[in-house]
């Protein structure tokens, strides 16, 4: 049977809001989470279709604790808990069951499902974040420069994201990273162009990639390309979104990166908090701080789609016969 896929490869959007709960305690709840799985494609075709050209989309992702309590085995194989790194930055692990990445062209569609989800779980779960984000001019975020160039695209953006032979019982699944980083804006714009440059590893104005004889080895796009043994890049999608409340003077951005194997961004994040060599770490740290860390399993839409209530004892194994 072919697995269709989660919402995992779409285009960027201009709007999206994401929402991380946890689970609270009690079959009832469980129960209302696991009906929501099922429920979830309606709910987006029934607000999607108030404005057809709107682009409106919802991914729901897993934690590990939750989906022990949610599904028991089979478990994703490399579903584990967000792992916190602390090197001369600290990149924090914080609570998440569940996650709801919600996007389309405008918030207004975003706001209106997030409603409909909430107002469904009610006290099933408990939001511990919720954060609104926008495309700022010219597809750039809050430091300045453009954000997400090199997403790959097509075919390329499959194999990048979405889990195949490796785990065949998840195939068409995808693992999730997700972070929130405030930004010190001020000690930032102080900062002389070709200094943010240098640290960023590419051309403010043109978004052009610095060549490599002039690129820092700590340059953020030196620290976040990985390749495997045979020198091949591993890519990630990313849809970074830009917040802020100005009123408390907080400026952000609400990382997000999808991929099939969540290795290759714990790497990257090795590489940014640590450094490689050690010591050798991402400068726009300095500037840039984690306030939160989460992990999530991505399922098929396919199989999302086929979680019901009875969900739990349908994946628990068999009971043993007595002998």
């Amino acid at each position: 049977m072919t697995m269709e896929s989660q919402a995992v490869a779409s285009k960027l959007s201009r709007a999206a809001i994401f929402l991380v709960a946890t689970l609270n305690d009690g079959e009832t709840n469980l129960n209302s989470v696991r009906t929501m799985c099922g429920d979830l494609a309606g709910f987006v075709r029934a607000v999607g279709f108030r404005d057809l050209d709107g682009g409106l989309s919802c991914i729901m992702g897993f934690g590990s604790d939750a989906w022990d309590r949610l599904f028991g085995d089979p478990r994703p194989k490399e579903l584990h808990p967000f792992r916190e790194i602390r090197g001369r930055h600290h990149a924090m692990a914080t609570p998440g069951d569940l996650l709801f990445h919600i996007r389309a062209r405008s918030i207004d569609l975003c706001f209106e499902l997030a409603m409909q989800i909430m107002t469904r779980l009610d006290v099933a779960i408990t939001v511990v974040d919720e954060t609104h984000g926008f495309k700022f001019f010219d597809q750039r975020d809050m430091i300045g420069f453009v954000d997400g160039t090199e997403n790959p695209v097509g075919p390329e953006s499959i194999d990048a994201v979405l889990i195949g032979d490796e785990d065949l019982a998840f195939a068409g699944g995808s693992y999730v990273i997700v972070q929130k980083y405030l930004h010190d804006l001020k000690g930032w714009n102080d900062l002389p162009i070709k200094r943010q440059e240098a640290i960023i590893g590419r051309k403010k104005l043109s978004d052009i990639e610095l060549e490599d004889v002039v690129k820092p080895s700590c340059a953020h796009n030196a620290l976040t390309s990985i390749t495997d043994e045979d020198g091949k890049e591993l890519k990630i999608v990313r849809d970074n979104m830009p917040f802020g409340e100005i009123g408390k003077g907080e400026f952000g951005t609400y990382f997000i990166g999808y991929t099939r194997s969540p290795s290759r961004i714990e790497r990257m994040l090795q590489n940014m908090f640590v450094g490689n060599p050690p010591g050798d770490y991402d400068r726009l740290l300095d500037f840039s701080r984690a306030t939160t860390g989460s992990l999530f399993f991505v399922p098929s839409a396919t199989l999302l789609g086929d979680v019901g209530p009875d969900a739990m004892s349908s994946a628990a194994p068999a009971p043993r016969s007595a002998k």
